[in-house]
């Protein structure tokens, strides 16, 4: 017999068919598991996304109440170096008046 016959082609495609058969069971096991970990990985890490979500959004709107406040002290600051509001305040807070100046006090004032 030759190397061409019949009967050697049946066992050698026989036996490459095997092969065949078993480096694509491999592949799909090898792809399967990997697409298992990124599978795993993906939601794992969604989950970690959500929570730092979470405290981006806490985090931002602490940050907008201390701006509000230290723009409401700021506001203050200057008004405290108008010399016209810290009368203001002496005459509301100490009953504090310049001299030859009389209050004037209602019943509404409960003074």
């Amino acid at each position: 017999m030759n190397r061409f016959s019949a009967e050697e082609k049946n066992t050698n495609q026989s036996a490459s068919a095997a092969g065949a058969k078993r480096r694509k069971f491999i592949w799909i096991l090898v792809m399967a598991v990997f697409f298992g970990w990124a599978g795993f990985t993906f939601f794992a890490q969604s989950a970690v996304i959500a929570d730092k979500s979470e405290q981006l959004a806490r985090k931002k709107e602490n940050s907008e109440s201390v701006t509000a406040t230290m723009n409401q002290l700021k506001y203050e600051v200057s008004r405290l170096n108008d010399d016209e509001y810290i009368g203001q305040l002496a005459r509301k807070w100490y009953n504090m008046y310049p001299a030859g100046e009389s209050p004037i006090r209602t019943e509404q004032s409960g003074q």
